[in-house]
């Protein structure tokens, strides 16, 4: 009987820690994640360039380790049309801004379709890629270790808008972005509107506000090293290829 009762207590002690140890390992994932990451954004090329990559496969292999489904990270369909209020949102006010921008001659956007395609179908994928990371990473793993859910949607965001520093534009609006995301997909568990309106919102602040201000959507290193050219009131022809920032400049920009 001893062995039996030392066994079970055995079992009792560790089902006690296993939270504590798996609440540990999550933060000691985010930490570590989110070094990386920092760490890309700051460091000149080209070790950051090295450093890209061997974040890209922390990631890989963190999630890989823990995945729990595509469902857990929000690739769903249950839940689509309960969030996909913020697409309407967000379309309405990228409307309103993009009225304003071209009212004061700061809207600079391609031309044609597939102008529009070519400037901006990478940072679709760009934006998807984020919110997948923000809620299906950092959001699930904060969620573990605070049972507040909106203290976890804060902190998120926290991590997500520090990210963007030193830009002055982008940082209040990740913020202000990355915990309404939050909140959402803590309701409905679907990232892929969070993904649309990311991108719409993106989109729409690269065609409203003049590089030489935004400085080319470059946050960390790359934001203080940017040179901003001459300043056009109308620079309807400009193209800037967004398959340029995420493929050339993906660490730097935002």
């Amino acid at each position: 009987m001893s062995v039996l009762e030392d066994a079970a207590t055995n079992c009792v002690c560790a089902a006690a820690t296993s939270p504590k140890r798996r609440a540990g390992f999550d933060l000691f994932e985010l930490a570590f994640g989110y070094a990386l990451i920092l760490a890309v954004i700051w460091t000149p090329r080209p070790l950051q360039h090295w450093l890209y990559y061997l974040a890209l496969g922390w990631f890989i292999v963190s999630i890989s380790l823990s995945f729990e489904g595509w469902k857990a990270m929000g690739c769903r369909v249950a839940g689509f049309w309960r969030s996909s209020w913020v697409v309407g949102v967000a379309l309405i006010m990228a409307g309103i801004a993009t009225y304003f921008a071209s009212s004061y001659h700061t809207l600079h956007h391609p031309g044609r379709p597939a102008q529009w395609v070519m400037a901006f179908g990478g940072y679709t994928v760009w934006a998807l890629m984020q919110q997948l990371l923000l809620q299906g990473y950092f959001l699930a793993r904060l969620l573990r270790i605070f049972p507040n859910p909106n203290v976890a949607a804060l902190l998120t965001a926290s991590v997500f808008a520090l990210a963007h520093l030193p830009n002055p534009i982008l940082t209040p609006l990740t913020l202000i972005w990355g915990l309404t995301a939050c909140l959402i997909f803590i309701r409905s568990r679907n990232v892929y509107p969070l993904a649309i309106a990311h991108a719409i919102f993106g989109i729409c602040v690269a065609i409203t506000i003049p590089a030489s201000l935004l400085h080319n959507m470059r946050v960390g290193l790359g934001y203080i090293r940017y040179q901003p050219r001459p300043i056009h009131l109308s620079h309807i022809d400009h193209v800037r290829s967004t398959d340029v920032w995420v493929m050339d400049d993906a660490p730097t920009r935002r």
